[in-house]
């Protein structure tokens, strides 16, 4: 028997078996899977079984119900898959032991970035539903992210992009000027008291 096994922190460990043809998933307690937790909506998803297949159907929910990090309307969830609700991750247990991937084809390698890369577009916003009361929360680093730890994203390398430290003539052209007339009044001064001592008897 299939089961929904919890991995967050604080319910790690909890599980609904699927036991009936439809379950539904949300934060409030008419769901046959109750997760009470902010991100999740009030009816969240719904989970069907399909003969050895276990759907997962999106029910417009705030912030979302992804597998493996991909945001889904409905989809097969497969054993090894990770489920989300909102920020609460759930897997799969259907008692058979999980089989190892087959080793990946090496990534062919990436071409060289171009002189001036063009600025990405920023990603259009998802349309959101009614709040339900839940609390809308941002995605998290993917897992691709923190694997590349502190590469630079393309765009902001600032090699030989103009951004070099420049001489700032306009200042040295001041302290010179500065300085000559600094000068000229101490001449003057002395000029001034020259004169004034030569005027006395």
């Amino acid at each position: 028997m299939s089961k929904l096994v919890i991995l967050n922190q604080g319910m790690t460990g909890r599980t609904f078996e699927l036991t009936v043809e439809r379950t539904t998933v949300g934060r409030v307690e008419d769901n046959t899977f109750q997760i009470p937790d902010g991100s999740v909506s009030s009816h969240h998803a719904e989970i069907i079984l399909r003969g050895t297949d276990v759907v997962v159907k999106d029910l417009n929910s705030t912030n979302g119900t992804f597998i493996n990090g991909d945001r889904i309307t409905e989809m097969v969830l497969k054993s090894g898959q990770v489920l989300r609700f909102g920020q609460v991750e759930l897997k799969i247990d259907d008692g058979k032991p999980v089989t190892a991937p087959p080793p990946a084809a090496a990534p062919a390698p990436a071409p060289a970035p171009s002189a001036a890369p063009a600025a990405a577009a920023p990603a259009p916003a998802p349309k959101k539903g009614p709040g339900e009361g839940t609390v809308v929360v941002s995605r998290g680093v993917s897992l691709e992210q923190l694997e590349q730890g502190g590469t630079r994203a393309p765009g902001f390398d600032t090699k030989g992009t103009g951004f070099a430290k420049k001489t700032n003539k306009i200042n040295t052209y001041f302290i010179i000027g500065g300085a000559v007339v600094g000068l000229i009044i101490l001449v003057l001064i002395l000029i001034a008291m020259k004169s004034a001592s030569g005027t006395h008897p």
